[in-house]
């Protein structure tokens, strides 16, 4: 397979001054699931295997829907309206598509957490970087107990803005975030996002904030390195 990627790489250093690489790769064209799905796959295996470094994936994909592990057959409300895939991350029934950035990221936790991998720690990170980077757009990003994502309050209703799915397999790990800029919102219809019914999606072009595509990934690359690092 094939990708158009622009990518380029800064050093961490953990606290016990080991140094290591993650690089950041930007694809300009929508990428097929499938294809990203081998792509991770192949990038995890070099990462265990101490071939390759951490990698952060920025991309979008073409209208689609994902079923994670805890997906409920219920909650595919219309299974004809995009192509449905088993995304084999923790998680409900999510939607992809032009519009949303995706950030899937691929790091080696025992590095990062001082071979003490800690999920619960990594999750909170995840979170924390969307909320920083919402920030830098005048946005107030917030968790909440119990409902995975980030979500804002919009006019006194509490919408999502960004998704979180993980994997892990022998502490490295799969999929990541994704973070509505300007997605068609319809598209979500098809699904119960995450298993929510009582919760809308939002996007930063509802809330009134223009900003491109190029312009969130220079600010998720910048606010990446102040969490993980």
């Amino acid at each position: 397979m094939s990708f158009s990627l622009q990518h380029k790489s800064f050093a961490l250093t953990t606290r016990n001054m080991k140094h290591y690489q993650t690089e950041f790769k930007t694809s300009s064209e929508l990428i097929a699931y499938p294809n990203s799905m081998d792509f991770m796959e192949a990038r995890v295996h070099d990462i265990i295997n101490g071939e390759k470094s951490d990698l952060v994936w920025l991309l979008e994909h073409p209208p689609l829907y994902t079923a994670g592990t805890s997906a409920k057959n219920a909650d595919l409300l219309d299974a004809n309206k995009f192509p449905v895939f088993d995304a084999g991350r923790g998680g409900e029934h999510t939607y992809h598509g032009p519009g949303q950035r995706i950030a899937y990221v691929m790091l080696n936790l025992k590095e990062r957490h001082n071979n003490k991998p800690d999920l619960k720690k990594y999750v909170s990170q995840l979170e924390q970087w969307i909320i920083n980077s919402l920030a830098r757009l005048s946005v107030k990003g917030e968790k909440r107990e119990g409902r995975v994502g980030i979500w804002v309050c919009n006019k006194q209703k509490e919408e999502k803005i960004a998704a979180i799915g993980i994997r892990v397999r022998k502490w490295v790990t799969f999929h990541g975030i994704s973070l509505n800029i300007n997605p068609d919102l319809s598209h979500f219809s098809g699904i119960v996002p995450c298993g929510l019914k009582e919760y809308g999606i939002t996007s930063l072009e509802k809330l009134g904030v223009k900003v491109t595509g190029k312009e969130i990934d220079e600010i998720l690359e910048q606010e990446f390195q102040k969490i993980f690092d």
